[in-house]
């Protein structure tokens, strides 16, 4: 009998966690059967881009697992029992389109979606960017909207300071404010935050700082101390949210809805099921929880197939460093930021700006990209410092 592996959702890390595992694999001994919403890959980092009007590259799974074992299955997750070890997917075809698939492993993946937070108006009027369908309402909404228009991102975290600053380049005609509940890049060095400023201030960017937005209506924001500004367009980019299915099954989940998952990445609960991603509540450098980004999702991908493989073929269990390195931040297409960061994601003085950020950014994209075609090696902006540009000094 094949082992039967299924893997929820190809993200980042589903996709390069089914790769790697069917490379790993024998096809007489497993099957992966990859199940996803979407029929292509979905480069999530460049949401932001795809919004304001730029065209990204189609990377369609059926020419990028062609020949690897991995089987796709086109539908979405619906049902997870992990005690009768099955998952129901919907396809196409709506009700008529439903099957029941059985495993011998899990792989869940399901990743994380916009949170609204429950703040009022935001599911009704806000905007999103964390799915390719938000991204591509936004890119209709800001395309038809004319000049003068105000556009508002509330969220001062990485995602919002990208399509803040992709947003105001990409259309200068426009009023572009940005609304962060702490100060504009709080969590970065001195030298970072004073990049980030100097950006905002020369894309023209009008920054609220230590504003929480508490209601969103159809042409406006309101603040907590009762402030409101025009907003034809409000982009919601303050955090995200699992996806709810862990959470409705016994596994074991943090409050969040994360599945707690070991140093291999196996459920703490149920030891047919791995986690990975968004989804899995990792602990990180000094036992702090590792950041729903692609830097974390993918070496957790990496690990969980590396110990899966490993456990079926009594092989040594492996281990993959959990640990950052920089944050990498687009700010334009001609501009950006890597900030360089301890193991466990602590901002340190050496940072690298402009145009040489910028590209390096976009190399790591396509690194991240590149890795989920080629999943049995690491990408070498992130593995190996010593070939990265160095920090420029504090300054």
């Amino acid at each position: 009998m094949q082992h039967r592996i299924i893997v929820l959702g190809a993200g980042y890390a589903g996709a390069i966690a089914a790769g790697r595992i069917a490379k790993r694999l024998r096809r007489d001994d497993a099957t992966v059967t990859l199940v996803n919403a979407e029929p292509d890959f979905v480069e999530r980092v460049r949401m932001h881009q795809l919004a304001a009007g730029q065209d990204l590259t189609p990377r369609p799974f059926g020419k990028m697992f062609a020949g690897t074992g991995v089987e796709l299955r086109v539908g979405r997750v619906t049902a997870v029992d992990v005690d009768l070890k099955t998952v129901t997917v919907q396809g196409a075809d709506g009700p008529d389109g439903i099957d029941e698939l059985a495993y011998d492993t899990l792989v869940y993946a399901l990743g994380s979606a916009w949170n609204p937070q429950g703040v009022p108006g935001t599911a009704e009027h806000a905007h999103e960017i964390a799915s390719r369908p938000g991204a591509l309402r936004l890119r209709d909404r800001l395309a038809a909207l004319p000049p003068g228009g105000s556009v508002v991102v509330v969220g001062g975290g990485l995602t919002g300071l990208e399509a803040a600053t992709e947003f105001a380049e990409a259309r200068p005609d426009l009023d572009i404010a940005l609304a962060a509940r702490g100060g504009l890049g709080d969590w970065l060095s001195p030298a970072g935050r004073r990049h980030v400023r100097k950006v905002c201030d020369r894309l023209g960017i009008t920054v609220h700082e230590h504003t929480a937005v508490t209601e969103v209506g159809a042409g406006h924001v309101t603040t907590a101390d009762g402030t409101s500004f025009p907003a034809s367009v409000t982009v919601w980019t303050a955090g995200f949210a699992v996806h709810p299915l862990a959470a409705a099954t016994p596994l074991e989940t943090d409050g969040t809805g994360r599945i707690v998952v070991d140093a291999t990445m196996r459920s703490v609960s149920h030891p047919d099921v791995y986690a990975i991603g968004d989804a899995a509540l990792v602990a990180g450098p000094g036992d702090k929880p590792l950041r729903m980004s692609c830097a974390s999702g993918i070496p957790t991908a990496w690990q969980a197939a590396d110990s899966l493989a490993a456990r079926l073929t009594g092989r040594k269990l492996p281990h993959t460093p959990l640990r950052y390195f920089n944050q990498c931040v687009s700010l334009g297409r001609k501009d950006g930021l890597i900030q360089y960061v301890t193991a466990d994601d602590r901002s340190v003085r050496g940072v690298l700006t402009g145009r040489i950020a910028a590209v390096y950014k976009e190399l790591v994209c396509k690194g991240a990209a590149w890795g989920v075609a080629n999943p049995t090696t690491g990408m070498p902006t992130r593995r190996h410092p010593a070939t990265a540009p160095r920090p420029a000094p504090a300054g």
